[in-house]
C-alpha cells in the first residue's frame, strides 16, 4: 500500500475519533446564529432588521425570528439578491460577493443564482473532511485508501461576468480545492470543464481504465448511465472488473431505492451507499453510516435551521406559506412530522425557504430524511399526496411486480379531475396493471386520497414508457447530466414541455 494511502487511513481514523458525537447540541445552533448575525450587523440587511440590537438580546433566536421575514428565492431575489448580484457591497453579507452558484433549478425553469462566500467555501471544505472521516466506521481495506474519488457533477468551467463569477457550485469549490486533494479527485480539470454532458461522459468512459476509483459521487441516474457505458465499451461483467477498489457510492438529490436494481446489475461486489444532503445553498447533512436511516444535520456549519410544519394551517393548496405560521428551531422539532426547511447562512441568505420537505427520523441524533418538495406534491381536489407517498407507492409496485422503476412523473389534468402518470421501466408491464397496483397502494397509505377517489377524483391514467424517455427529455431542454433530475410532480409549464416532447417522439 502506498505511503499516502497509509497516511490517509490514519488521518481518517484520528478525525473520526475527534468528531464522533460532536456538534449535536442545540447550543451549536445558537452560536452559529449569533456569529452570522454579528458578522452581518453592518450590512444593509443587518441595518434594516436591526442586527446590532438583536445580537445584544438574551434570546437572540427569538429576537431574530420576530423581525426577519421568511422568504423564498423569488422574494429574496427581488428584495435583496439582485442588487448583490449587480455588485452592491455590504448588502446581505460583508463586502462584495464574488461567486454565485447556478442552481440546476426545477426542470424548465431558469437557473437561480445562489451566493457563495469565502466563509461558505470554508464550511464546505470542513464538512467534506468530516464526511470523509466517517469512512473509518466502514472498516474498508487498505487498498481503498490509495484510490481516487470520481465526482460526476456539473461543469467546472466558470463564467466571468461584469460584477461576479458564476457557474456550477462544483466548479467554484474546485477552484479552492487543496493541491493535496486534487490528485485524488477525478475526472480532472480538463474533463470537468466540459459543459456538454455527452462529450463529458465519452471522455470519462475513455479515461476509465486509467483510473483507480474508490468512491463515486453524484446523482444516481447519471452515475449509473456512466458505469453502464463503461461496462458496454470494455465488455466487462461488472464495474469492479475495471475499478476493483470501488467501495463507496455517495448519492443525493433523489430517492435512491428505485435505482438499486440498476446498481446491482453493474457492480460485482458490495458497495456502501451513503446519502448526502448538499445543495447550492449549503452542505446540510450526510449519512454517517449505511446502517442509519437518516442523515445527520450539521449544526455548527455556518447554517441556522428552522422548520415550518407542512400542513394546511400554515400552507395553502399551492404550497405557499400563509401569513401566520410557526417556525420551530432544532430544540422544538418532533419526529414523524413533515417540515419545510428554512435556512440562514454564512453566505447572506436570511430565513430563506429552500423548498425541501424534511422529516426527523431521530431527533436526538439530529437525523432527517428528505420527503419531498414544497411545490412537488399533488392536491388537485384535496388528496394531499406528498412526494414520499408517491415514492412509496411506486416502490411498492416495483417490488410487487418484480420490475425496476427508476423513473416516473405525473401531472394534474384539471379539466378531467384526474392524475396523468408516466412510469419508466424497460420490463414488460401493461398500463392497466401498473395503474391498479399504484392506485390501490395510494388509497391504502393516504386516507385523503382514498376519500376523494370515491367522490371527486376520477380514475388516473397511466402510461408505461422506456426509462431513457426521461433522460432524452432532460437532454432536449439542455438539462442532461450534472445535478439535473426529473421533477416527479410537474407544474403546468413542465407539463407542456413534456407533452410536446412525447408528441415529437410519437409516444
Amino acid at each position: 500500500m502506498p505511503i499516502i494511502g497509509k497516511l490517509l487511513k490514519k488521518t481518517t481514523e484520528i478525525s473520526y475519533k475527534r468528531n464522533f458525537n460532536k456538534g449535536k447540541e442545540y447550543t451549536n445552533q445558537l452560536k452559529t446564529l449569533e456569529k452570522i448575525v454579528d458578522k452581518a450587523k453592518s450590512t444593509a440587511f443587518g441595518q434594516r432588521y436591526n442586527f446590532p440590537e438583536i445580537i445584544l438580546q438574551e434570546d437572540v433566536a427569538e429576537a431574530y425570528q420576530k423581525v426577519v421575514p421568511i422568504t423564498d428565492y423569488e422574494e429574496f431575489y427581488e428584495e435583496w439578491l439582485k442588487d448583490s448580484i449587480a455588485g452592491v457591497k455590504d448588502h446581505t453579507w460583508p463586502g462584495r460577493i464574488k461567486h454565485y452558484a447556478l442552481s440546476s433549478g426545477t426542470t424548465g425553469s431558469p437557473s437561480k443564482r445562489i451566493p457563495v462566500t469565502d466563509e461558505m467555501i470554508r464550511s464546505f471544505q470542513k464538512t467534506t473532511m468530516r464526511q470523509i472521516s466517517t469512512l473509518h466506521e466502514l472498516d474498508l481495506p487498505d487498498t481503498f485508501y490509495s484510490a481516487s474519488i470520481l465526482a460526476v457533477g456539473g461543469s467546472a468551467k466558470l463564467t466571468k461576468k461584469e460584477t461576479h463569477i458564476e457557474g456550477d457550485l462544483s466548479g467554484i469549490l474546485k477552484k479552492y480545492t487543496s493541491f493535496v486533494v486534487n490528485p485524488f479527485t477525478k475526472p480532472g480539470n480538463k474533463i470537468a470543464k466540459i459543459k456538454d454532458w455527452n462529450k463529458k461522459m465519452e471522455q470519462m468512459v475513455e479515461k476509465a481504465p486509467d483510473w483507480n476509483i474508490g468512491i463515486v459521487a453524484g446523482v444516481p441516474s447519471w452515475c449509473l448511465m456512466l458505469m453502464e457505458r463503461i461496462i458496454e465499451r470494455y465488455e466487462l461483467k461488472s464495474i469492479h472488473d475495471i475499478w476493483p477498489n470501488f467501495q463507496v457510492y455517495v448519492h443525493g438529490g433523489v430517492f435512491m431505492q428505485p435505482y438499486i436494481p440498476r446498481l446491482e446489475k453493474v457492480i460485482g461486489q458490495k458497495v456502501h451507499l451513503l446519502d448526502t444532503y448538499l445543495a447550492s445553498e449549503g452542505y446540510f447533512a450526510y449519512q454517517t453510516s449505511p446502517e442509519r436511516e437518516g442523515m445527520q444535520l450539521l449544526l455548527n456549519n455556518g447554517i441556522f435551521y428552522e422548520f415550518v410544519p407542512f400542513n394546511s394551517d400554515f400552507f395553502d393548496e399551492n404550497g405557499t406559506v400563509k401569513d401566520k405560521f410557526e417556525a420551530f428551531n432544532m430544540s422544538q422539532v418532533t419526529e414523524g412530522v413533515d417540515y419545510a426547511m428554512v435556512i440562514s447562512t454564512n453566505a447572506g441568505l436570511w430565513r430563506y425557504m429552500i423548498g425541501d420537505l424534511v422529516r426527523f427520523v431521530n431527533v436526538e441524533e439530529r437525523e432527517v430524511k428528505i420527503v419531498g418538495r414544497i411545490k412537488q406534491f399533488m392536491s388537485l381536489v384535496g388528496e394531499h399526496l406528498s412526494l414520499d407517498n408517491l415514492n412509496c407507492a411506486v416502490q411498492h409496485a416495483s417490488e410487487t411486480e418484480n420490475i425496476p422503476i427508476p423513473e416516473f412523473c405525473l401531472y394534474a389534468d384539471t379539466d378531467n379531475q384526474r392524475h396523468i402518470w408516466f412510469i419508466g421501466t424497460n420490463e414488460p408491464m401493461t398500463d392497466e396493471r401498473i395503474k391498479t397496483v399504484i392506485d390501490e397502494e395510494l388509497k391504502r397509505i393516504n386516507d385523503d386520497y382514498a376519500g376523494v377517489r370515491k367522490y371527486s377524483l376520477n380514475e388516473p391514467v397511466f402510461k408505461v414508457v422506456p426509462v431513457n424517455t426521461f433522460y432524452d427529455f432532460l437532454a432536449s431542454i439542455g438539462k442532461a447530466g450534472s445535478q439535473n433530475k426529473m421533477p416527479r410532480v410537474m407544474n403546468p409549464q413542465q407539463t407542456k414541455q413534456w407533452n410536446l416532447f412525447l408528441k415529437k417522439k410519437g409516444l
